[in-house]
């Protein structure tokens, strides 16, 4: 969706690289904090995430703003 590597999105949510592996690996152990930084970034480069109520679970890219 917005083309970044795992190294890249670690670096702009400020996380360990280390933390983002596990975490798409299925290892949901992650602390709050790991979580909120990544849909911050997430949420400035212009996804949103869409709650169930929303049209629908998902997420969508809005303007991309990398």
């Amino acid at each position: 969706m917005l083309g970044w590597s795992q190294q890249e999105l670690a670096d702009k949510a400020i996380v360990s690289l280390n933390a983002l592996v596990r975490l798409e690996n299925g290892k949901v152990d992650s602390r709050i904090s790991t979580l909120q930084a990544i849909e911050a970034a997430l949420t400035k480069a212009g996804v949103e995430f869409l709650s169930v109520g929303q049209r629908g679970e998902g997420v969508r890219l809005l303007n991309p703003r990398a």
